[in-house]
């Protein structure tokens, strides 16, 4: 168990959670995730003309099915008319899944969630999208042993068998909430209808990529920019992992992070100091990138910060010591990626504040520090002398 007050909790999508579950459960999953792509809308063309789908919006929002961001028992030709009214309204990942008939009232609630206690379950034989309305039927528990989960699973009527394996799966995934309402038991077969979910991203190195940062929504309907969506496409084809979220377009504090804890770090202090409105992004590289990885992750982010029109701008690389992480290799691909656009940054008095550590720190930092100020790109550099919080501070003088 570890301390669920510093997670880094972030919301996963429907598609992931379930592919996830369904494997663990040993039940096929025959959803599918889709987009406004042209690769997408192909796809579209390949469902089973004689069976009917539903299509949800996926973008990490509850009560779905209320904000009218679900439709149900559609032909594949519907679906398109469908995923083109949701479009409308702002929203661009979907999940579509074959259409399930049961009665209502075989749905069941289950949650789990990581309190300070251990697990906390909450679960009902009355689910749904009414599951609110009927408080009354939900009880809570503390999971303490393997007797818990009996108790609860004779309860719901649940094989526990299955429920183990949710929790289980919960653990080994680095799940930090997760919801199924409904789920539905009907003739032996076993259905997750809806799933809301969180995982901690500090985690992503351990879970073998059964979940990576691109799975991540953020429950709003903005629309990404293509430097996001590059680095989405980059974090797909890596072992590394690569995330990159605009936060501000016109904001001036710009971070480069590595992964970890020290990442949090870094741009909570920048909220701390008073400056979280200026704050462009968030984002980070972990994994051991290769020195092309890093350098298309920074030229995404470069263009980010160039575009924006505040007046004084910095970019914070920073991170703290790697255990598997190179530096100087990694510090190979910034650079690069900084020398495409150093007038632009000069014109723009851009100055680059670094603090980072880890394997062959020396020789990255030196690396590093000759380029900017030979470049008069130079804010500071330092290693793990330097505190996380001091290099924000340094930055924002």
């Amino acid at each position: 168990m570890y301390n669920s007050r510093v997670m880094a909790r972030k919301k996963l999508s429907e598609f992931r959670a379930k592919t996830v579950l369904h494997h663990v459960l040993d039940i096929p999953y025959m959803g599918i995730a889709f987009d406004n792509s042209t690769d997408s809308l192909e796809r579209l063309s390949m469902l089973d003309s004689t069976k009917t789908y539903v299509v949800k919006v996926d973008a990490g929002i509850k009560k779905r099915m209320k904000k009218g961001l679900v439709a149900l028992d559609k032909t594949p030709k519907e679906l398109t008319i469908e995923i083109k009214k949701l479009s409308e309204k702002g929203y661009s990942q979907f999940i579509i899944e074959p259409f399930v008939r049961y009665e209502p009232s075989s749905e069941k609630y289950f949650s789990i969630e990581r309190v300070r206690d251990g697990l906390q379950v909450l679960y009902s034989q009355r689910g749904g999208i009414d599951v609110e309305e009927n408080k009354e039927s939900i009880k809570k528990s503390i999971v303490s042993s393997d007797h818990t989960i009996e108790i609860i699973a004779s309860e719901l009527k649940t094989p526990v068998q299955k429920l183990d394996r949710i929790f289980k799966a919960f653990n080994k995934y680095y799940f930090s909430f997760l919801e199924i309402n409904p789920f539905v038991i009907e003739q032996d077969r076993f259905y997750l209808l809806d799933i809301a979910s969180e995982v901690d991203s500090s985690a992503e190195f351990f879970v073998d990529k059964n979940w990576t940062a691109s799975d991540f929504r953020s429950g709003d309907i903005k629309e990404k920019t293509d430097e996001e969506k590059e680095v989405d496409l980059l974090s797909q084809k890596s072992q590394a992992s690569f995330n990159l979220t605009l936060l501000n377009e016109n904001g001036s504090i710009f971070m480069l992070l590595s992964g970890g804890g020290a990442s949090i770090v870094l741009a909570d202090e920048v909220y701390n100091l008073g400056y979280g409105k200026k704050l462009a992004n968030y984002g980070e590289y972990s994994g051991n990138p290769n020195a092309e990885e890093t350098y298309l992750y920074t030229r995404n982010l470069l263009k980010l910060l160039l575009k924006s029109t505040a007046d004084k701008k910095v970019l914070v690389i920073g991170g703290g010591v790697a255990n598997f992480s190179d530096v100087r290799i990694t510090f190979v691909g910034v650079i690069r990626a900084l020398q495409e656009v150093v007038e632009d940054m000069k014109k723009q008095q851009i100055k680059v504040f670094v603090r980072r550590g880890g394997p062959h720190q020396k020789e990255g930092l030196e690396m590093m520090e000759k380029f900017l100020k030979e470049q008069n790109i130079f804010g500071f550099v330092g290693d793990q002398k330097t505190s996380l919080p001091e290099i924000i501070k340094k930055a924002l003088q």
